[in-house]
């Protein structure tokens, strides 16, 4: 992108093209008066932003020729920000101009300085957008942040991002959320995002494993220590060396293990079961439970200085529910590769079967929405999984926790049906703003008001 914002002006009166010409000092100007020279211009400069006066030659008095260089416009660079001028019945044309994809209008006679501040504002969300444009291209265009994970959601977008910013140190991390919403592969995300990546990530459920091997498990045995120890066994703590041990459910951990656990968090040797020789490891501990810690603390059940040494950063994460639009995007990538998986010919979803997505509350996150798109493809009848296909019933009638205040309310309301739209269109702003029953400027402004342009992870076209 050039140091100075590129601007086509297209407008056939000459002294109109001097006093606007002058009036844009910061940007670097083109300026033409015909539908050939304009298009010309377009593929040349590849401009930010365009205004253009409808009315020109050969049809100076109507507006069929700006209309025209309007719709070649967008078919040629979409992402151009063009401004439409005319003094012909301009209501009508503000309507039309707006419906082909036009970003403002404004009604001849110019006001430069009024045309200066749409311009710039025009400038300013044609950057928004290429920055945008520009993070989809580096992260992946479905969406992938943090160790593959999909999602456009603000709410796991800071928790990925907050994975990042610890994953260069040492620090124990513990994640809380319920079942099926990602701990583990946020936790494989740490991993691969730390200096620890070329060693192994081991991952161990402690809810899975019996007491009575639990132990045997995390800190290994040497032969012979009990019936069955028929050769030194190394445990999970050793096998993660250099690298990272997840420990699912920690919460399950029975209290004399957890004091073995906590001498290894403070001076970093174990011993197997069975051995007299302590054994140095280097392994970083990330852990991760759907239960309440701190009350167990205050039940007995979970030593305080244990979740003091395992919870140096605390990440929350959030349900697939507390996610808007993030459903539709993950039902989406599953269906993709349960086709190739598992060769079925279902490739998409009808509009039912989105709206099925993302009115159902999903209490089992994640791993249900996994396990139902998987069972709706094998299913299907034909090449789009229907809402029949999901049989997931009506969506519940239970009402999110909004404010009191209306005001308030009707903002979260707002933001929650945008980001809806933004997901079941994939970001294309001409069908969300469709679906939402608005136009593309009012959706824009929206966008900008509800500071949803940076957040949503969506790419805006």
């Amino acid at each position: 992108m050039a140091d100075r914002p590129r601007l086509l002006i297209v407008e056939d009166d000459a002294g109109l093209q001097a006093q606007l010409k002058w009036a844009y000092e910061d940007f670097e100007v083109t300026v033409v008066g015909d539908q050939a020279s304009a298009l010309a211009a377009m593929r040349a400069v590849e401009p930010e932003v365009v205004t253009l006066d409808l009315g020109l030659p050969p049809d100076p008095d109507g507006t069929s020729e700006g209309f025209a260089v309007l719709d070649a416009i967008m078919a040629m660079r979409p992402q151009t920000k063009v401004i439409v001028a005319s003094g012909h019945g301009a209501r009508e044309s503000a309507l039309n101009a707006i419906a082909r994809g036009a970003y403002d209008f404004y009604q001849k006679p110019v006001d430069i300085e009024e045309l200066g501040l749409i311009v710039r504002r025009a400038l300013k969300l044609a950057r928004i957008e290429a920055e945008n444009r520009a993070l989809a291209a580096r992260v992946g265009s479905d969406n992938r942040v943090l160790g593959g994970m999909i999602t456009a959601a603000p709410e796991m977008l800071r928790v990925a991002r907050t994975i990042e910013r610890v994953a260069g140190t040492n620090v124990s991390v513990m994640l809380l959320g319920a079942s099926g919403t990602g701990k583990e592969l946020l936790a494989r995300g740490l991993h691969e995002a730390s200096d620890r990546r070329a060693g192994a990530f081991v991952a161990i459920n402690c809810a899975a494993i019996p007491e009575n091997l639990l132990e045997s498990e995390l800190f290994g045995h040497e032969k012979g220590a009990f019936t069955g120890a028929v050769k030194t066994t190394e445990g999970k703590i050793e096998q993660a060396q250099g690298g990272t041990l997840f420990l699912d459910e920690v919460g399950d951990i029975p209290l004399p293990l957890q004091v073995k656990l906590l001498r290894f968090l403070q001076e970093r040797v174990i011993e197997r079961i069975g051995g007299r020789k302590p054994i140095a490891v280097d392994t970083r501990i990330v852990c991760a439970t759907h239960q309440n810690l701190e009350a167990m603390i205050v039940d007995g059940r979970f030593r305080e200085d244990l979740w003091y040494r395992l919870a140096e950063i605390v990440v929350k994460i959030p349900t697939l529910a507390e996610r808007p639009g993030d459903s539709v995007l993950l039902a989406r990538a599953f269906l993709q590769r349960f086709a190739i998986d598992l060769n079925l010919p279902a490739k998409g979803f009808s509009g039912d079967a989105l709206a099925a997505i993302d009115g159902w509350s999903w209490p089992g996150n994640v791993r249900e929405l996994e396990n139902r798109v998987k069972r709706a493809a094998i299913m299907a009848d034909g090449k789009l999984v229907t809402a029949q296909d999901l049989d997931l019933g009506l969506p519940g009638d239970a009402q999110e926790d909004l404010p009191l205040n209306l005001k308030a309310a009707r903002e979260a309301a707002d933001r929650q049906v945008i980001r809806h739209a933004l997901a079941r269109s994939e970001g294309n702003i001409s069908n969300t703003a469709r679906l939402l029953g608005i136009s593309r400027p009012t959706l824009y402004d929206l966008l900008k008001q509800y500071d949803l342009q940076g957040e949503s992870g969506v790419t805006p076209r």
